[in-house]
């Protein structure tokens, strides 16, 4: 068989050109790991390196650029008794007003199980009042504390408590660790409801993967290396996989910068299939996994170049919808 070469058309699709600002409140109890996630996933901290972070002091604010348009308008808020019952009164209005998310932190050890319940309905009935298309998450943090053989109990049992709690609003719920790729799996589903027009996005990226004969595509997020969005020809034997090759390669990336060295793109390769990461957009990095040895590398890698303009326009460029075509 030949080498399949990509020829891109680049039409263009709507995407805003000033910033998209949403509000994210990161909420949860002193100490159950709020700021040491946020850090592992947006300012390249490794997970023993959180130990040595101070508890947060009322509300931190971070502007976290996107995908190029879309920014992240993060406020972390501090969990300390005094702070949360500020946050329910004399500054309610500011902080619940125009939320697009909310990411309430469990401790999965907590001690004062009632007192968080206590909290996550005060917040639940400040979103209602001033935000109630919010988007609700709730992590049940620090799960690598409990005993491999009965997460699986646990969580379901704090899953139901908390989506009986949230009515008449919907939560998604979610195990996570610092210490293995649970955290990328839960903050990758949460940026993932606020990309726009993101169906489009997987259009593309479908066509793209069937176009170039590929077993799976993937897009990465440039900085914090989360998947944004996907598309499989085949079906795959482990459901982690995004998240666990996301957690490895942020991880050499950080390797990479401490020896004074950029991380641009990867092959690895054996009998069974060949998988390509590389720098996409601007914002970007794809991966892409073949496994038809007929097709050599260096028809996936044209491939992966010719598509670059195209996506690149969809990042930025206002217009009419149209999707990637092969003349």
């Amino acid at each position: 068989m030949p080498p399949v070469v990509l020829v891109v058309e680049c039409r263009r699709w709507v995407m805003p050109s000033t910033a998209m600002k949403k509000k994210v409140l990161l909420m949860g109890k002193s100490g159950s790991g709020k700021t040491s996630m946020r850090s592992i996933i947006f300012a390249n901290y490794i997970a023993r390196d959180t130990r040595r972070l101070g508890a947060t002091i009322d509300v931190e604010h971070s502007h976290v650029r996107f995908l190029g348009n879309l920014v992240l308008n993060l406020w972390d808020c501090g969990g300390q008794d005094t702070f949360m019952e500020n946050y329910f009164t004399s500054q309610r209005d500011n902080i619940f007003r125009n939320v697009e998310v909310l990411i309430y932190v469990f401790d999965v050890e907590s001690r004062e199980l009632e007192k968080d319940m206590h909290y996550y309905q005060s917040c639940l009935e400040a979103i209602l009042q001033n935000s109630p298309d919010a988007k609700i998450f709730c992590l049940v943090h620090k799960m690598d504390l409990v005993q491999e053989d009965q997460r699986d109990l646990i969580f379901k049992e704090r899953e139901e408590d908390l989506r009986r709690l949230s009515r008449p609003l919907e939560c998604a719920c979610f195990r996570t660790s610092i210490w293995d790729e649970t955290l990328y799996k839960a903050w990758s589903s949460i940026v993932y409801q606020l990309i726009p027009n993101v169906q489009q996005l997987e259009m593309n990226l479908r066509n793209f993967a069937q176009i170039i004969e590929a077993d799976e595509v993937l897009l990465f997020e440039r900085a914090t290396f989360l998947v944004i969005s996907h598309y499989q020809c085949k079906e795959q034997r482990d459901i982690h996989r995004f998240e666990k090759i996301s957690n490895i390669i942020k991880q050499f990336k950080l390797s990479c910068s401490k020896l004074a060295a950029s991380f641009q793109s990867m092959e690895v390769r054996n009998s069974n299939f060949a998988a390509f990461i590389d720098i996409f957009t601007s914002n970007t990095y794809v991966m892409v996994v073949m496994s038809d040895p007929s097709i050599p590398s260096a028809a996936t890698l044209i491939n992966i170049r010719n598509a670059r303009k195209h996506f690149e326009k969809l990042e930025r460029v206002d217009g009419p919808k149209h999707s990637l075509l092969m003349r």
